[in-house]
C-alpha cells in the first residue's frame, strides 16, 4: 500500500439536515461539489462537527456512502467510526471501509474516563487497528470527551503499522511537539485539530489540519500551509492571526450551530442542527456576522 499523506486541509464537514432534522443528502452533494473546487486534501465525514453523536449507526454509514459518491478518489475520505466499546468500533470501522472510506478516525472512548488509562487506550486502539481493513487515525478532543489522549499512549501506538496519525484538538503545543519528536522515526503524522493553532502546530512538527474553519476558509488555510512549506513564516503568520477570532467563533464560542450559520452566510448549506442543539439567537447571528466580515470572509 502506498503511504497515505495527511498533509493538507481536511475540513470536518457538518451533516446537513432538513427542517424535520432528517439528513439532507441533496445539500450534502451540493456542499461537496463546492468544496471540491477548493484546494483541499480531503474531508472528515462523521466527526464532531458532523454531529455524529446524534446520528444512528446506520445514518453514519449512509452519510459516508453518500459523501464518497461526491468526493473524487484523489481526495481522502476520513470517516469517524469511534464508538464507546472496542467491539462496536471494530464493527463500524469495517462498515465505513465498505462504504468507501480511505481512513478511519477514532475518537477516544470516554464514558468510563477514570478507567481510560494508557494501558486501556493502547489496548483499544491496537485491537481496532489490528482488525481494520483501512488505516486508522487517533483522535483526541478533550473539550468534548473530557479525556486528553496521553502522549505515552500516542507514542506507543505510533509504532503500529496500521495507525498512521493523530488529530489533536487539545491545542497543547508543547505536547504536540513532544509527540512529534518521539514519533519522528515512525511512519506517523500529526494534524492540528483546529485552525486557531495551525501555524504553531506546524512549527513543532504537525503536517496538516482538520479545522472546522476549513468548511468556510479552506483556501486561506491551504495558503497558510503553502507559505509555511516554502519558508515564508511571515506570510503564514499574516494569514493565521486574523483567522484566530473567526475560528473561535465557529468552535468554542458558538460551536456547531455557529459553523452552520456561518456556512449559510457564505452561500453553503448549513441548515438546522439536530436537537438537543439549538440554533443561534438573533444576537449571536449578528455577532458572528460581524466577526466573519472583520476577517474578510465573503458574506452573502
Amino acid at each position: 500500500m502506498s503511504r497515505i499523506s495527511l498533509s493538507g486541509i481536511f475540513p470536518p464537514i457538518p451533516t446537513p439536515f432538513k427542517a424535520d432534522e432528517g439528513i439532507d443528502y441533496k445539500h450534502l452533494q451540493s456542499n461537496l461539489d463546492r468544496w471540491n473546487q477548493e484546494p483541499l486534501a480531503g474531508y472528515v465525514v462523521g466527526g464532531s462537527n458532523g454531529e455524529f453523536v446524534f446520528l444512528t449507526v446506520e445514518e453514519r454509514v449512509e452519510v459516508v456512502r453518500a459523501a464518497r459518491q461526491a468526493i473524487p478518489r484523489d481526495r481522502l475520505l476520513i470517516a469517524g467510526s469511534g464508538m464507546e466499546s472496542t467491539r462496536e468500533t471494530i464493527d463500524l470501522t469495517r462498515r465505513m471501509a465498505q462504504a468507501g472510506a480511505d481512513v478511519a478516525i477514532l475518537v477516544t472512548p470516554s464514558y468510563y474516563k477514570s478507567r481510560m488509562n494508557v494501558a486501556a487506550l493502547e489496548h483499544h486502539y491496537s485491537q481496532v487497528a489490528d482488525a481494520s481493513p483501512i488505516p486508522v487515525m487517533l483522535y483526541s478532543v478533550p473539550a468534548n470527551t473530557g479525556l486528553d489522549l496521553p502522549a505515552q499512549a500516542v507514542i506507543a501506538l505510533a509504532t503500529h503499522p496500521n495507525i498512521i496519525g493523530l488529530k489533536d484538538s487539545g491545542g497543547d503545543i508543547t505536547k504536540i511537539g513532544f509527540m512529534a519528536q518521539e514519533t519522528r522515526n515512525a511512519d506517523f503524522q500529526i494534524v492540528a485539530g483546529s485552525a486557531g493553532f495551525f501555524l504553531a502546530a506546524l512549527g513543532v512538527g504537525a503536517v496538516g489540519c482538520v479545522p472546522a474553519l476549513g468548511n468556510i476558509a479552506g483556501g486561506k488555510l491551504a495558503q497558510l500551509l503553502e507559505c509555511f512549506k516554502r519558508g515564508d513564516i511571515a506570510g503564514a503568520r499574516a494569514i493565521q492571526l486574523p483567522l484566530i477570532e473567526a475560528n473561535t467563533a465557529v468552535t468554542a464560542r458558538f460551536g456547531v450551530p455557529g459553523l452552520k450559520a456561518a456556512m449559510d452566510m457564505l452561500g453553503y448549506y448549513g441548515g438546522p442542527v439536530r436537537s438537543p442543539l439549538l440554533p443561534l439567537s438573533e444576537a449571536d447571528i449578528v455577532e458572528l456576522r460581524r466577526v466573519l466580515i472583520k476577517v474578510g470572509l465573503p458574506i452573502h
